[in-house]
């Protein structure tokens, strides 16, 4: 029996969107503008068309 490609597609999908939502908590937790920008890059590195909520 073969691999279904939809499972494995929800999957990447569920696994991307808890990352991003790590991401975007550490973000916000940030202590220096170097870490919350290193925080954004890797989102932007994810999901392109992602804007920050102030621009």
């Amino acid at each position: 029996m073969s691999h279904i490609e939809r499972k494995s597609e929800l999957k990447r999908r569920r696994q991307r969107r808890a990352k991003l939502k790590k991401l975007k908590a550490k973000m916000s937790r940030a202590k220096t503008p170097g870490e919350a920008h290193a925080a954004q890059q890797k989102i932007k590195k994810i999901s392109p068309l992602w804007q920050p909520a102030g621009k």
